[in-house]
């Protein structure tokens, strides 16, 4: 669990980098969701949270696109 919260703070540093914005929104989501399961003891729904967590990660790395703006009328 700890590897892949760990994991996920790295994707986001990688994937938002120079965006503070939404490193700070990412930060703050990925802790909210880790916190709110902290105490789940099911096997089972540990696994499938897991799950989700790792394919978040995924999309972060391979969906996410930033643009940068470099003129008045171009990214």
């Amino acid at each position: 669990v700890l590897k892949l919260f760990k994991s996920l703070h790295r994707t986001r540093q990688e994937v938002f980098k120079n965006d503070t914005r939404a490193l700070e929104a990412a930060r703050l989501k990925i802790n909210e969701e880790f916190r709110n399961n902290q105490d789940e003891t099911s096997e089972e729904k540990i696994k499938e949270l897991l799950k989700i967590a790792s394919d978040v990660e995924v999309i972060l790395r391979t969906s996410v696109i930033q643009a940068v703006h470099t003129d008045s009328d171009k990214m």
